[in-house]
């Protein structure tokens, strides 16, 4: 079921007159627009609350000439449609599609995938993952389908084992399927040290690494304020630190969306404002570094079994353009190493 309304019709009324000729007149001499003049298409798939939040947030900061919704509930996504559609006047001019059919993301240089099955009461972490996967085998081949030179960018949770069945069901090249993994993960990290020095959280320079989830590795080793690195810094100053506050940050990054979910229902905001900032990276060939779920085989010592884990990668149009060449403490490096087992433990259960 195709709802298509475009932000660029020049018919106007139930007669369908055309007043372009009308309005305006071509100048002497003119050619038609250039062919080559690069026009940008994003396709989110699912219109709930984390995927309006990432369509919202990329149509007001203007990342895309073309917007796409999919979703499976067709009065909802309409109702999202028409809802963004009459924000036009407040917005910079982006043509907004919706569908149920997956015809719509034709051509799209973006794929955000937020779509998941919801958790039964009761029911196993290993069983909703598996309906994800079934419902990923229904919305990954008809985007390659209509986008085979598309890159996707997967949000759903797990969000690292879900990267890895996108990744398998898609037949791209690894750089061309990523996971949102730590990035806002990092965020969180960056704004709780920012708070306690009391300066920027732009300022600050912090990666969270590995899983997004509960094992995930703070790399307290790469902090920096304003350039000088915070640990090396303060034993210079010979200013002693708890280790046990460093672990209560981390915990504190670790159980953020949870206290979010138990507070309000859901995240949102953080969330679309973190994916907006991957779809920047990657649309505008950026080459920022931004912490994202990537095939992590060959790096810190993973040589068994293909797992997508959050690392410090560089994005531009090509994707993952490349994978930062940290150095990581023994201790860092074990707990990766623990990350990526519980992953692929994981993963080991599933039936693709």
């Amino acid at each position: 079921m195709a709802m298509h309304k475009s932000s660029s019709g020049s018919a106007l009324g139930p007669g369908g007159l055309d007043l372009t000729q009308a309005f305006f007149k071509s100048i002497m001499n003119a050619e038609p627009s250039s062919p080559t003049k690069r026009h940008t298409k994003i396709s989110v798939v699912g219109a709930g609350n984390v995927g309006m939040a990432i369509a919202q947030t990329i149509l007001t900061q203007d990342l895309t000439d073309e917007l796409v919704l999919v979703d499976a509930i067709p009065d909802k996504l309409r109702g999202e449609m028409l809802d963004l559609q009459h924000a036009a006047a407040f917005l910079p001019r982006t043509r907004i599609q919706a569908s149920t059919d997956y015809s719509v993301t034709v051509g799209s240089d973006l794929c955000i995938v937020t779509a998941g099955a919801r958790q039964i009461h009761g029911e196993s972490r290993l069983n909703l993952l598996q309906r994800n996967v079934t419902l990923f085998q229904k919305i990954i081949p008809p985007l390659v389908r209509y986008s085979p030179d598309t890159i996707l960018l997967i949000v759903s949770n797990p969000v690292d084992v879900l990267t890895y069945v996108a990744w398998k069901l898609s037949g791209f090249p690894s750089n061309r399927v990523i996971g949102s993994g730590t990035n806002l993960d990092s965020s969180r990290f960056r704004f709780l040290i920012a708070d306690h020095l009391d300066v920027n959280a732009q300022d600050v320079q912090a990666f969270i690494v590995g899983e997004h989830g509960d094992s995930s590795v703070a790399l307290w080793s790469s902090i920096s304020v304003g350039g000088v690195p915070v640990l090396s810094f303060l034993e210079k100053q010979q200013i002693t630190y708890e280790k046990e506050m460093l672990e209560a940050i981390h915990k504190e990054v670790t159980q953020s969306a949870y206290e979010v979910i138990k507070l309000k229902g859901y995240t949102s905001w953080a969330i679309g404002y973190s994916v907006a900032n991957l779809a920047r990276s990657i649309l505008r060939d950026q080459r920022r570094v931004h912490p994202v779920s990537v095939l992590a085989k060959g790096f810190y010592d993973i040589e068994d079994g293909e797992v997508f884990l959050s690392l410090p990668a560089q994005l531009g149009r090509g994707g993952v353009l490349g994978v930062t060449n940290l150095h990581l403490t023994e201790e860092e490096k074990h707990r990766f190493m623990d990350s990526a087992t519980t992953i692929l433990q994981v993963q080991n259960h599933l039936s693709i």
